[in-house]
């Protein structure tokens, strides 16, 4: 359907978006048919893993069981982690962050780029808020459809969280009784 066709339609509605789109950014930048991308992506992502349990005729649990829910809770906080602040894998984020200094141990900083969906993409890459729900998202879809494998590598996930707070601690405990 055409714009001649559609009685103005599309341009009114355009108008109604830009001008709302400048209404809830109060004069910031604010890339809101990003975010608008970014949750149509994580909804169809979603039901690509959803279609394929289906497919594959995996039973769902009536429940999940507390020990699931808590491992896989590290290992999305630390996979998260992983893969929006640490060292190792800026280049991963590179294309779509620039970098502004270290943040913390083996930790960086950096910001999303500027430029159109780099933007969007940029927030999702450096937030570990915003990864965990694609990380729990997956490792969810992977318990149902390799439990054993998927839960292996959230026991590995899980044990690196683990050696991550003892680094901590043990570093803690060096700068108080030495006094750095």
């Amino acid at each position: 359907m055409g714009a001649a066709t559609d009685g103005g339609v599309t341009e009114r509605l355009r108008r109604r978006l830009r001008r709302t789109g400048r209404t809830y950014s109060a004069g910031e930048d604010r890339p809101l048919l990003g975010y608008a991308a970014a949750m149509t992506a994580f909804g169809v992502y979603t039901a690509g893993w959803a279609a394929v349990v289906r497919t594959r005729g995996r039973p769902l649990p009536d429940r999940p069981l507390p020990w699931d829910v808590t491992l896989t809770a590290v290992a999305t906080f630390r996979l998260s982690r992983l893969l929006s602040k640490a060292s190792v894998t800026s280049p991963l984020r590179a294309p779509f962050t620039k970098f502004q200094g270290p943040q913390g141990p083996a930790e960086l900083h950096e910001e999303a780029r500027s430029e159109g969906a780099k933007d969007t993409v940029g927030e999702l890459l450096t937030c570990p808020f915003c990864m965990s729900v694609w990380v729990a998202s997956t490792l969810t879809a992977g318990q149902l459809l390799w439990p054993r494998a998927t839960r292996t590598a959230m026991g590995a996930l899980t044990a690196l969280a683990g050696a991550d707070a003892l680094q901590l601690t043990y570093s803690a405990l060096v700068a108080k009784t030495t006094g750095d």
